[in-house]
């Protein structure tokens, strides 16, 4: 097995990280390491980095790498073997309760943030050996419980790394949302998130997808038509209801995929063009207390189904990882805006939270 160090931007305070080295572990024939070769970086790094942190992490959970060492009971268990190109997935669940036994990780107590000790590539402390558990170093830990996806198809890193916010797209969009052919659907906020699930919305078949945004989101906004939407509203300079309306005939929109956290003042809307069977997917609307009723739209006379949106299922990343495979979707890479070396982890984290660089829509750290 492997002897030697890792180097790894450690972050110890609020937008303070220590380049620290780290001793590789020395492996059972159960785990693995992974050399990282890319890392997308999303709005949960960024609160990660901006927030308190009671104890030193290595933060980064959008990784993809190839296998550097291996032990046998893991190879056969994952069926890889060194020098292939693989996606862990952030959650490092139990495998036996009834959330893992249906690929929903991100439900495990094992993963979930509000059971004290968690397991997540990302999040676990380095003070839990052997301290490599996220994506910014050279290399990151792989336990046998590992949540494992073979790249069969040679791909770019650093274009797969646009597999996390695509599976949340496809989760929400249409496993969530229910978007299909005779849908109409509306995607509020033309993000990371916003835009694949416009994408995903689009792929199920969705009739009409109308998704919105501000006077300084147009570059975002004609991404989006590209990405598969048929209309796109600047709520800034367009009445938005009266919009939708427009476009729907009245009728409202049937799935909404709210993106924005922009609380009860964003939802209020979605409400206000639901038609009478609707479901809205929450995604960032925070922890704001929303009233389901809107003026002349009683919820008593509507179908509504409201659901709040967290992460995605091993089937939706192993969709999102289809989709970047296959070749024939050009107009995904149009996501990736920025790339950064492991040197610059604090630029890359300022931009990808809109105070570096212009323009970003997904980041990315190349270690």
């Amino acid at each position: 097995m492997m002897a030697g160090k890792s180097v790894a931007a450690t972050l110890v305070a609020p937008r303070h990280f220590e380049f620290r080295e780290y001793d590789l572990p020395e492996l059972s024939d159960d785990d693995a390491l992974l050399k990282v070769e890319a890392v997308g970086i999303c709005g949960a790094d960024v609160g990660t980095y901006r927030r308190d942190v009671p104890k030193p992490r290595i933060i980064g959970h959008e990784n993809v790498g190839t296998i550097a060492s291996i032990g046998k009971n893991a190879a056969k268990r994952w069926g890889v073997k060194e020098g292939d190109l693989v996606i862990p997935e952030e959650y490092i669940p139990c495998f036996h309760c009834k959330y893992c036994y249906s690929g929903r990780f991100r439900f495990c107590n094992q993963t979930d943030r509000g059971y004290g000790q968690i397991y997540r590539h990302g999040q676990t402390t380095v003070d839990v050996w052997p301290s490599l558990w996220g994506g910014l170093g050279e290399y990151m830990y792989l336990p046998a419980n590992t949540v494992m996806h073979k790249i069969e198809r040679p791909v770019p890193a650093h274009v797969l790394a646009l597999y996390l916010p695509l599976a949340d797209g496809i989760e929400w969009a249409y496993r969530y949302g229910g978007a299909q052919s005779g849908k109409t659907v509306l995607i509020q906020g033309p993000g990371q998130m916003g835009l694949c699930s416009a994408f995903a919305a689009r792929q199920a078949g969705a009739d009409c997808i109308i998704v919105t945004g501000m006077s300084g989101d147009s570059a975002r906004l004609e991404l989006a038509h590209k990405l598969g939407a048929d209309y796109t509203i600047d709520i800034e300079a367009e009445d938005f209801r009266e919009r939708v309306n427009e476009i729907t005939g009245g009728e409202g929109v049937d799935v909404v995929v709210n993106v924005t956290g922009g609380g009860k003042t964003a939802i209020a809307e979605s409400l206000s063009v639901a038609s009478k069977e609707c479901t809205i997917v929450l995604a960032g609307a925070g922890d704001e207390a929303v009233s389901l009723g809107v003026a002349g739209k009683q919820p008593s006379r509507r179908d509504l189904t409201v659901k709040t949106a967290n992460g995605h299922s091993y089937a939706s990343v192993n969709d999102a990882i289809g989709y970047l495979t296959s070749g024939k979707h050009p107009e995904l890479l149009g996501l990736g805006t920025h790339q950064y070396p492991l040197e610059q982890v604090k630029e890359a984290l300022d931009t990808a939270g809109g105070e570096g660089e212009l323009g970003a829509i997904h980041v990315t750290v190349v270690p």
